[in-house]
């Protein structure tokens, strides 16, 4: 195993500092862990700037589209074949979710959830970093969940290059219809979220959230 003095450790050891480290990483730490990840989607899955015009994620994305149109144009009746492609798309979700197309992805392999997850029509999971779904859960019609991000300043964003955040969602919530959630926002267990909120910062368990920005609600 490579020490952290060695201009290069693995990738794995890379990831874990970066998301030990978040948003407020000691002196030199992030620029360190950027410095020793040589892809494209190691910095990608470890939430700190990439090049999305990368070859290799360009493949993936395109993969993704096809098997996303393959699943929105399918037979609706053929069972078998919506699954196969489910299984296809999102290796990482439980095999019993069902999704109403139109469906739409970045890449599916950064999508985990637990049983019985329902995604209503033309749902859009931005799936740069990963999304971790509970069980029990449902999303209404047209919700978007959004990891991927690009930076403030103008000059920075001219450069091509982004970086994500992962969302998670707890079990036995309910996501209303036309929802927005941000990237790095952290959903409890139980909770619902209203039509059309906008969730901008993490919300704890047994929570229900309106309005844009979302806010609690008192029961």
């Amino acid at each position: 195993m490579r020490s952290l003095g060695e201009r290069r450790i693995t990738a794995d050891t890379a990831l874990r500092l970066a998301r030990y480290f978040g948003n407020s990483p000691p002196l030199g730490s992030k620029i360190y862990i950027e410095a020793t990840l040589e892809s494209e989607k190691e910095k990608m899955l470890a939430g700190i700037p990439y090049n999305a015009a990368d070859p290799l994620l360009m493949q993936e994305r395109r993969r993704a589209r096809e098997l996303t149109h393959r699943l929105n144009v399918a037979d609706y009746g053929n069972e078998l074949v919506y699954r196969q492609i489910l299984s296809a798309l999102l290796p990482n979700a439980a095999a019993d979710i069902w999704i109403e197309p139109p469906f739409f992805c970045d890449y599916g392999y950064n999508i985990y959830t637990g049983e019985k997850v329902f995604f209503n029509f033309n749902c859009v999971l931005l799936d740069v970093m990963p999304i971790r779904i509970g069980s029990n859960v449902l999303f209404g019609p047209n919700v978007q969940l959004y990891t991927a991000a690009h930076p403030i300043d103008a000059l920075e964003r001219r450069t091509g290059l982004e970086f994500a955040k992962p969302i998670v969602i707890g079990d036995d919530c309910w996501i209303g219809g036309g929802a927005i959630i941000s990237p790095g926002v952290t959903i409890g267990d139980k909770c619902i979220v209203g039509a059309g909120a906008v969730v901008t910062k993490s919300i704890p368990s047994n929570t229900i959230v309106v309005g844009n920005p979302a806010k609690p609600i008192v029961r």
